[in-house]
């Protein structure tokens, strides 16, 4: 009964930050000319760096359906889907490693919000730039788990599809006992980082930023796993060491305690010298 009373404190806890998540994000879209400004602006950094690969990596899933349709799949259902399954098993069976994701997820959404909010950006598929927009064009399921009226369309920097994905594998390879949900907790981080970019959603370094953040969060969480643990500590009973006669036996207010006896006669191998209170061994 308390486990689930826990869960269904954390079920509440969750959800609120998620709403509010995609309250901020619905209520809060920017300027569109000023998100496709700094499109522009992270296009010409990629470019400086050698990374702008955007369209050669979205290239092959545009000239393929098949390609198309796994990315989709990837995108969609590999996000919500997949952190509501990873939360609830590692509420139920790994409290621990539940807290850490829970406490990420929280500390990378907070930072991510504020720069939804102070640098919003176009994705690539609404920046001019010739993208296709496959999850648009080819799928109806997205628009059913994020529908508009909740979702920031200029909201692409920083990418917590990919972020978050990484706080999945890392909580799934923390907790898997087999070797398949370690390969899928490995696996599923590069799937959706890849998936980001080659649907038109996120630039790449719109992904490095998602990540930074989700790293950001993950180290945040350890920080406040350990403030708890020093709570815990701290409102814990005081057990001292009882003391101890030099042979090891202990010494209680009634008298010596071997292995078998109690008591104030209860004497194994000495007798109690009466005027310092200590025990001589016998002869």
């Amino acid at each position: 009964m308390v486990r689930w009373m826990w869960l269904f404190k954390q079920a509440l806890l969750v959800v609120s930050g998620v709403g509010a998540y995609f309250g901020v994000r619905g209520a809060t879209e920017g300027s569109v000319d000023l998100a496709v400004q700094h499109a522009h602006l992270i296009v010409d950094l990629e470019k400086s760096l050698g990374i702008y690969l955007e369209k050669t990596l979205q290239e092959p899933f545009t000239n393929s359906g098949v390609l198309a349709t796994l990315a989709n799949w990837v995108y969609i259902w590999g996000h919500w889907p997949v952190i509501g399954a990873t939360m609830l098993w590692t509420g139920i069976w790994h409290r621990d490693v539940f807290l850490r994701f829970r406490d990420a997820m929280l500390v990378s959404g907070l930072l991510g919000m504020s720069i939804f909010v102070f640098f919003p950006v176009a994705p690539p598929r609404l920046a001019g730039l010739g993208f296709m927009d496959s999850v648009t064009e080819r799928s109806f399921s997205y628009r059913v788990l994020q529908p508009p009226a909740f979702v920031d369309q200029y909201a692409a920097m920083p990418s917590l599809h990919a972020g978050w994905d990484l706080l999945v594998g890392i909580a799934v390879v923390t907790a898997a006992s087999s070797l398949a949900l370690r390969v899928f907790g490995f696996v599923m981080p590069v799937l959706m980082a890849v998936a980001v970019v080659v649907t038109g959603n996120h630039f790449i370094l719109d992904v490095v930023a998602g990540v930074v953040l989700a790293l950001v969060g993950q180290l945040a969480s350890l920080a406040l796993e350990r403030r708890r643990a020093r709570r815990s500590q701290s409102r814990a009973p005081d057990v001292r060491e009882p003391a101890r006669h030099r042979d090891g036996r202990v010494l209680d207010g009634s008298g010596p305690v071997d292995g078998d006896r109690t008591g104030d006669r209860a004497v194994h191998d000495g007798v109690r010298d009466t005027q310092n209170g200590d025990w001589q061994e016998a002869s």
